[in-house]
């Protein structure tokens, strides 16, 4: 089977809030906004940077068959930012509202997570070496 990895899609609870979380505090771009016709569902797609890996914000209005009781995660346990500085990250994530909910370290590299608005854990890692 030859696929390519696409994007990862998140459902989230409020939209707007989800979109200012993901620009000011991790610096992604939001390259399309739109309404999904068949879901009914509204659309944020938003990128680090030209050509990487896309995130897909969306969000089902009340009274949309999707939009469900909201369960953190849904069987999603984190997205991961390589990062260089993780105590700068930390440090800015913190002074937005997100501070730190879990450090690590082992003998070769350190990694932490954050919260998104919606509970979704961000880890930020420095690869080992």
């Amino acid at each position: 089977m030859d696929v390519k990895f696409g994007y990862t899609g998140i459902r989230v609870k409020d939209l707007e809030e989800s979109v200012k979380f993901y620009t000011s505090v991790l610096g992604m771009m939001e390259v399309a906004r739109f309404t999904q016709h068949s879901t009914k569902g509204n659309v944020v797609i938003l990128m680090r940077e030209p050509g990487g890996h896309q995130l897909e914000l969306n969000y089902y209005p009340p009274g949309n068959r999707f939009d469900t009781r909201y369960e953190v995660g849904e069987g999603l346990d984190h997205l991961g930012f390589e990062v260089k500085d993780l105590d700068g990250v930390l440090e800015e994530a913190k002074k937005a509202g997100y501070p730190a909910v879990l450090e690590m370290q082992d003998p070769e590299h350190r990694w932490a997570y954050i919260q998104d608005p919606n509970g979704i854990w961000i880890e930020f890692f420095v690869p080992p070496g």
